[in-house]
């Protein structure tokens, strides 16, 4: 059982030793979200440690064999402890790779590679500014250079390496930065859904605290009365006891009217939540409002909602199968109605019956409108619906039922 043991410990100090380190750009590659692979995947560049012999005098001898097969492995784990430690000490593996480099130049052309990449991964070197970074480019680049021609390489043969240096430099640089920033971008579109749903409870416990507090008081305090008096005077206690239910009434008709007020949907807020929706997933979201035609046109609160909610229901379905590029919302108004349009440039296809098109279409219909899709495979997909601007009182009156539109689900 020990040699299992000891195997066992072996492997578990292998998995620690190539675990990244919390501060290592492993570790914050994938605090991007984005997988491992997308770091290894830069050695296939080392192909030309491969592909360099054929345009060397000495080209494929047993000296470059000797030599790769010995340079080759050492490489890799400088690359790997670069990627998997600490930033503090990741550039000392980066400059491993280029002191590499140099004591194989004089015997090894291959060893170049070496060069570009230990000049790459000293990006890891945090504390440095880019103009910082970009010097110690050049001194290396113009040491590099220096040193190749002092031990006789041809001037043709070097031209080409500072210059190819310094631009895969600043294409991972960019690369990386941007990561960054979108990363930045998720967090704070994030902070301000957090926040407006914050703000949202507390306003709606401010508006219950405010219509319900001063009535229930009341109620409580009737019902108090009304209880002394049933045995000292009865009518009086029974016109209490109908106050206390004529009250109550009220305060039902108030709370039926604060949550559909509530539950409504308002187009502008619909449109800000779209933008952050898709923005956050490359989507350019691009809106064109008919400002003069709705400007006199006041939509009733029926018919705004129900827009708002065509918006939201098609804002999902792009975040969720388009994979577009590009949407549009666009809103006009009529002398009799009003009309919505979402399109975008993503793969199309025939939507599933029974989802939240279906429930787009019978919130639509519902109140004397139409809603149609067009959406073939490749071609994008176009959600258009009008809306009468006079809507039947019922319908008008009829609140938003949230559950049932959790129910029902993105198309």
């Amino acid at each position: 059982m020990q040699p299992a043991k000891t195997q066992g410990r072996t492997g578990a100090g292998w998995r620690a030793w190539f675990a990244p380190a919390p501060d290592s750009l492993m570790a914050a590659t994938l605090r991007l979200g984005r997988p491992q692979w997308t770091e290894w995947v830069h050695l296939m560049w080392t192909l030309w440690v491969f592909i360099t012999p054929l345009f060397s005098p000495g080209g494929y001898s047993l000296r470059w064999l000797l030599l790769t097969l010995l340079s080759y492995p050492l490489f890799l784990w400088l690359y790997a402890m670069a990627l998997l430690r600490p930033q503090r000490v990741a550039p000392r593996y980066a400059l491993a790779m280029v002191a590499l480099s140099f004591a194989l130049l004089p015997w090894y052309p291959s060893g170049m590679s070496y060069f570009i990449f230990g000049c790459v991964m000293l990006r890891t070197w945090h504390e440095a500014s880019l103009r910082d970074y970009l010097l110690v480019l050049g001194a290396l680049g113009v040491a590099f250079v220096a040193f190749a021609l002092w031990i006789g390489y041809p001037w043709q043969a070097l031209v080409w390496l500072p210059v190819v240096t310094v631009v895969v430099a600043m294409v991972v640089h960019a690369e990386h930065v941007g990561q960054r920033k979108d990363a930045a971008l998720r967090l704070s579109h994030d902070e301000v859904r957090r926040l407006a749903g914050l703000a949202e409870r507390e306003r709606i416990g401010r508006d219950l605290h405010d219509l319900l507090g001063h009535t229930l008081s009341l109620v409580a305090l009737k019902s108090d009365l009304a209880a002394r008096l049933v045995e000292r005077d009865p009518a009086a206690a029974r016109r209490e006891i109908d106050a206390v239910s004529q009250v109550a009434r009220e305060a039902l008709a108030q709370v039926r009217s604060a949550v559909s007020g509530i539950r409504a949907a308002g187009i502008a807020a619909e449109l800000a939540s779209a933008k952050l929706l898709l923005e956050c997933e490359g989507v350019a979201l691009r809106h064109d409002w008919d400002e003069r035609g709705l400007a006199g046109a006041s939509l009733p609160p029926a018919v705004e909602t129900a827009l708002a909610l065509v918006v939201r229901e098609a804002a999902t379905n792009i975040h969720r199968h388009a994979r577009a590029q590009r949407a549009e919302v666009s809103l006009r108004a009529h002398a009799d109605g009003v009309e919505l349009r979402v399109s975008d440039d993503g793969r199309g296809g025939a939507s599933a019956p029974g989802n939240g098109l279906a429930g787009m279409r019978e919130r639509i219909e519902g109140l004397g409108g139409q809603l149609a899709v067009a959406s073939e495979r490749g071609q994008g997909t176009v959600v258009e619906a009008w809306l009468p601007l006079a809507v039947q009182s019922d319908a008008a009156g009829a609140p938003y039922d949230a559950d049932a539109h959790d129910a029902e689900g993105g198309a």
